[in-house]
């Protein structure tokens, strides 16, 4: 075996599930048909959630100063997201390339292997590995892992090999995107409709602005040349009557609203992740969050399966996880679409969500959405409790105060044990290689609403409750038979 997973595409998603394999220690190498990272801005930031995610690893601060916004909006119509606890609209003017470059780096501290420009020719399933051919430098090559997972963005190669399918709606209009210089534009922080169609500005830096272009009537094309500048520059005059005299763009791109998601996340060795698995209409910042998670739902599974302990159908839940958070992504995007992109056949709509949207109710129920922070999982088990994330909570114990955000830093599971129960501690023996117990208490002086949780590495509960029923049905489903008892 070359590796244990090959992963292909070193964007946000193949990067954080090279990290996380990597963490647990598999072998991964990761395939990227580029020969250098891009550079380019393209995804500005990511969502409550996925703020909380790089948290639990302890890769929060290599972002450096993060800012979040409160105020959000869904579909254009803004309000505040802090009408959940712990939520916000997420980190904003953090630019794709710098994400790339900090997952990058802490993927490479995990020993992952990153093989830019190898681009991806075939993908075989042989029951008991996968192979992929690749176009090396050097010339063509075959590697052969046990597992491998597609992160190769919206036209996946691996997608197409291997035989997935991907139904959903076509594109129904074409859209562009584009960092500016030299345009003194005024702010259109949130779009601004106009006749002829809808255009946003945000500026990015002294001098640079993100722009977004969707002209009424601008059929999707179906191109293979690369878009520039100039078409970019009619297009925004042709709606703002303004010209962009005297600029020009960092980078340009177009982009549809397309909506598709495959059947399937998982066939025999090859998985799908992010927009391989998923396009949507770019509303909300959502695609990069939804691809990192989906990285940290997949990793500690597929790492579980290498390493040889996993339950049966673990690796299966993956799929009937995270499946469904995909497809309310799709739902939540394309509303946002019909609300946001719409002419004047949408106005009434658009005043129906301005009066939802001043419901708390409506507020807490679409925040939840866009922030990530609502997402559920069935684990099993009937406690209020179980399924949701863990949120950040600061906790104290024997060697002084710590977080649940900590916790969660080595990508194993985690028995808080809050009210210092030995039996609680006793039932996790034979998984002290999987799962850390901890006892300590909330710093916060509310009750806490279990008195043991159990966590998964993705920092989700499992289990919680007020003693050890159903702790060991709960260990075995998620980290698989005990070892041999080992001295604590």
């Amino acid at each position: 075996m070359d590796a244990d997973v090959i992963v292909v595409g070193a964007g946000p998603t193949g990067l954080m599930l090279a990290g996380e394999l990597g963490l647990a220690g598999v072998r991964v190498v990761v395939v990227e048909r580029l020969a250098e990272p891009t550079g380019q801005s393209r995804g500005l930031g990511f969502t409550a959630r996925a703020v909380e995610t790089f948290d639990q690893r302890g890769i929060l601060p290599l972002f450096g100063d993060l800012e979040t916004s409160p105020i959000g909006h869904f579909g254009g119509v803004q309000f505040d997201y802090t009408v959940l606890d712990d939520c916000h609209f997420g980190a904003r003017g953090i630019p794709q390339s710098r994400t790339e470059a900090v997952l990058e780096e802490w993927a490479g501290k995990m020993g992952a292997q990153v093989r830019r420009g190898w681009d991806l020719l075939d993908v075989a399933d042989h029951g008991d590995a996968v192979t992929a051919t690749v176009a090396a430098p050097e010339g063509s090559r075959t590697l052969r892992a046990g597992y491998l997972v597609g992160c190769d963005g919206g036209h996946s190669a691996v997608r197409e090999l291997a035989g997935f399918d991907f139904p959903g709606t076509p594109a129904t209009r074409g859209m562009y995107l584009a960092d500016v210089v030299g345009c003194d534009l005024r702010p259109r922080f949130l779009g601004e409709r106009l006749p002829n169609g809808m255009v946003m500005a945000a500026p990015l830096a002294p001098g640079v602005d993100r722009i977004i272009v969707c002209e009424h009537g601008t059929p999707p094309a179906d191109r293979t040349d690369q878009v520039d500048f100039a078409e970019v520059a009619d297009a925004w005059r042709r709606i703002t009557g303004e010209p962009l005299a005297g600029g020009r763009a960092d980078w340009v791109s177009s982009f549809t609203d397309a909506t598709r998601q495959v059947t399937e996340y998982r066939r025999g060795r090859v998985l799908l992740a992010g927009d391989a698995a998923h396009i949507h209409l770019p509303a909300g910042g959502q695609g990069l969050s939804t691809g990192v998670q989906d990285a940290v739902n997949l990793g500690w599974k597929l790492a579980a399966v290498v390493r040889g302990h996993a339950p049966d159908g673990l690796l299966d839940t993956y799929h009937d996880e995270r499946h469904p958070v995909g497809a309310r992504l799709l739902m939540n995007t394309r509303a946002q679409g019909l609300v946001f992109l719409g002419g004047e056949e949408a106005d009434p709509l658009r005043e129906l969500m301005t009066e939802l949207i001043a419901l708390d109710s409506t507020k807490r129920h679409l925040a939840g959405i866009v922030s990530g922070v609502d997402i559920r999982y069935d684990v099993g088990c009937d406690h209020a409790l179980a399924g949701l994330r863990v949120p950040p909570r600061a906790l104290r114990g024997a060697t002084g105060e710590t977080t649940t955000t900590d916790l969660l830093h080595a990508g194993t599971g985690v028995l808080l044990d809050l009210d210092d129960n030995a039996a609680v501690r006793a039932a996790t023996e034979g998984w002290g290689d999987r799962v850390r117990t901890v006892t300590a208490t909330p710093v916060s002086p509310s009750a806490p609403p279990a008195t043991a949780i159990l966590i998964r590495p993705d920092g989700y509960v499992a289990w919680a409750g007020e003693d050890v029923d159903g702790l060991d049905t709960a260990l075995r489903r998620w980290f698989g038979a005990p070892a041999a008892a080992t001295p604590r």
